[in-house]
């Protein structure tokens, strides 16, 4: 287990007292000086307290080879402190300036057919260079020492976004380094030729030094999934590597202040470990982005609670997300009236004591022009702005209510997501293409959340034995050890929920034999012996009925037998040809004090909020119900017992439809964005809005 830094957050300056954090990217290199002080004066009349700079700062502050110009960064941080807005200052390494590359390209990461990935964008840089490494380590300490006794600096923003665009590199530091971290996890070569199955396709190593990266193969062809495993794992920590070495060298020099770098934990948000990075950081922090549509709050109100179990429940920063549109996607979506509000609420209900976007004011040039900022192209005088100083008033009153430093409440149910389940999933040779790991847990999510219950989402490294209820779902890699934790899990009383595609290989991605789930067949009371993919293809099968009027996609299990202790909930309807007619869907089964439940099929978050209601009866539990259940997603955060008062608790209510709801609101209202108290104990909630209540 990984031994985790303790927990530091970046404290108010001077006796402040603590409040939460408010404000965004500042990039005030992008504009003229003239322009600074009238930034300042918005940011004051919006609340903002705290900004982000010099995240791509390095070929302004480094502008040639050894020759630093902090003068500018310091005029703007003086401006700042003087204005009462603290500095989250970033190590500049981000992205390389142009003479590095044009001095150093080797420095410049290659893809897998060798070919360098030029400047021109960002990130174009290698995590495993030395050459690379030695620039920016000696930037990190020319910012630590010129701004070690610096006021404003209140964290360290370590880098930004690491693997966004480098998270592979083919090349040959890449190569040597993935020989060493072999050689480092495995001892022997013939402990990597077992854990990726060598003996096929005669590819067995008898030399670290064959070791090379999945470089490419040919169209058509399949690369070894176990060393493919291992790859996503090793550029993982290859990106973990450099970011300690940057933490390091700053927290040497100002080791007072905390340090972070931004993940990117979304449902899809999956590029490195960040349950394992969570472990290396003072404080973690979160870039966020909105899906439009129908899944907007429930993906954001999941990852949120993915970031908070990374976390370990210790509060987390937001560090990015956008009031409005993005920049990058085929069609970029504006937020609806109340979103910019209702979405950092659902962060902050998901225990952020945090709230900053990308970025403070829109960019008139560059790639990112069209990105929404705090103070759009339209100027001050657009309702953009108007609600940035609306949300800065009421995370003011949450503030002054004592929010901050409340922690998300424990639910009654945990969600287990696993990185390397979903890295395995991602092999282009697998029964179907259409599954992936992370997109069943969200449709957990949203499903619980449609019969009432907000789920914790929790890591697999997490301590989700501890809850009533656990979800497995498509958990593909279950190693030795995380199987006895399931046992014993269920085996003391626990109610397990676990789905398709769960339990079907070993932390090698070496498939448990004896017939699926096998690492927990005995727990589950269920054989499978064939995956039942589903298509659109002429005459294949396209779905399958359920015996309880959902219907089934993408892909089922064939259960051959099921254990004298499991009850079959529902069957499958289908022609007789397809041989799957009759065959369970739907179990329950006893195992020692507890009861494990098994969903053999892929049936969307409707389809799962259908079947629930008869899972949870068949296990005997119990569903809350509240003023507009299901309708609401419904998120509390506690405080602490000091003794003389009870602990206040905050609830977050968020109406998840189109149409009002009607909702408790009892105890004194705090936030009503696009919400009215009806004076009876009682409010309504029109779509989009929030109402936040302290107890």
């Amino acid at each position: 287990m990984t031994q985790r830094r303790t927990h530091r957050w970046p404290k108010p300056m001077g006796q402040a007292a603590r409040r939460i954090w408010y404000g965004g990217d500042y990039n005030p290199e992008q504009w003229p000086e003239s322009v600074w002080d009238e930034d300042i004066e918005l940011m004051t009349r919006a609340g903002v307290n705290i900004v982000s700079l010099g995240i791509f700062g390095w070929s302004a502050i480094e502008p040639e080879d050894g020759v630093y110009d902090f003068a500018w960064l310091d005029r703007i941080i003086d401006k700042l402190y003087k204005a009462g807005i603290a500095v989250d200052l970033a190590s500049a390494t981000a992205t390389p300036p142009m003479w590095l590359t044009q001095e150093h390209p080797e420095v410049l990461w290659k893809d897998e057919r060798g070919d360098a990935c030029w400047p021109g964008a960002r990130q174009h840089w290698r995590p495993t260079s030395p050459i690379f490494r030695e620039y920016a380590l000696r930037l990190c300490r020319a910012m630590a020492e010129h701004y070690r006794d610096n006021p404003a600096i209140v964290a360290w923003h370590v880098s930004n976004e690491y693997g966004c665009h480098n998270r592979f590199d083919y090349s040959d530091d890449a190569m040597r380094a993935f020989q060493h971290w072999c050689k480092e996890r495995y001892h022997t070569i013939e402990a990597v030729n077992d854990a990726w199955g060598t003996a096929f396709w005669s590819q067995r190593m008898t030399d670290f030094t064959q070791i090379i990266p999945p470089r490419y193969i040919g169209e058509g062809n399949f690369m070894n999934p176990g060393k493919l495993l291992d790859f996503k794992r090793f550029s993982s920590d290859a990106l973990k590597e450099f970011f300690k070495a940057e933490r390091d060298t700053l927290a040497e020099i100002t080791p007072n202040i905390p340090l972070t770098t931004n993940f990117m934990v979304s449902a899809p948000g999956n590029a490195l470990d960040y349950d394992d990075w969570g472990a290396e950081v003072d404080f973690v922090s979160n870039d966020h982005y909105f899906t439009a549509g129908r899944r907007h709050l429930d993906e954001l109100a999941y990852s949120s609670s993915l970031v908070d179990g990374i976390s370990r429940k210790h509060p987390w920063f937001l560090m990015e997300h956008s009031t409005s549109a993005v920049n990058w996607r085929g069609i970029n979506y504006r937020k609806e009236p109340g979103q910019l509000e209702r979405d950092a609420m659902a962060h902050l209900a998901m225990g952020a004591d945090a709230i900053c976007y990308f970025q403070w004011r829109q960019s008139q040039a560059g790639a990112e022009k069209f990105h929404s900022g705090m103070v759009p192209h339209a100027g001050a005088d657009s309702q953009v702005y108007r609600d940035v100083c609306s949300l800065g008033e009421d995370l003011h009153t949450l503030s002054q209510a004592g929010l901050p430093g409340t922690t998300l409440s424990t639910s009654r149910i945990a969600v287990v997501y696993d990185y390397a389940s979903e890295w395995a999933t991602e092999h282009s040779a697998t029964p179907t293409q259409s599954v992936r790991h992370w997109t069943e847990p969200l449709d957990w999510f949203t499903a619980l959340a449609d019969c009432g219950l907000t789920a914790d989402v929790v890591p697999l490294a997490g301590d989700w034995d501890h809850y009533d209820m656990v979800v497995l779902p498509s958990v593909y890699l279950l190693s030795e050890t995380d199987a006895r934790r399931v046992r014993e899990y269920v085996a003391g009383g626990g109610n397990l929920f676990a789905t398709y595609y769960t339990g079907i290989s070993d932390e090698h991605d070496h498939v448990w034999l004896g017939g699926y789930p096998g690492a927990i067949r005995d727990v589950v009371g269920v054989r499978s012996e064939e995956f039942a993919p589903m298509g659109e293809g002429d005459g294949t099968l396209d779905h399958l009925d359920l015996s309880n009027g959902t219907v089934a996609h993408d892909i089922a299990d064939v259960i051959t037998s099921t254990a004298d202790s499991a009850r079959v909930l529902a069957t499958y309807q289908a022609d007789p040809w397809t041989g799957i007619d009759g065959v369970p869907a739907i179990t329950v089964n006893t195992y020692g004090e507890g009861r494990a439940a098994y969903v053999g099929c892929r049936l969307g978050a409707d389809g799962l909020a259908a079947s629930l209601p008869a899972i949870f009866e068949a296990m005997g539990v119990t569903l809350p119900v509240w003023q507009g259940s299901g309708d609401v997603l419904r998120i509390e955060r506690e405080g602490h017992d000091d003794g003389d008062h009870p602990a206040p608790r905050f609830i977050f209510q968020f109406n998840r439809t189109h149409h009002p709801v009607t909702v408790d609101a009892s105890g004194t209202i705090l936030v009503a964005s696009l919400a009215a108290d009806l004076g009876d104990g009682t409010a309504t909630i029109s779509p989009n809005g929030v109402l936040v209540t302290k107890q």
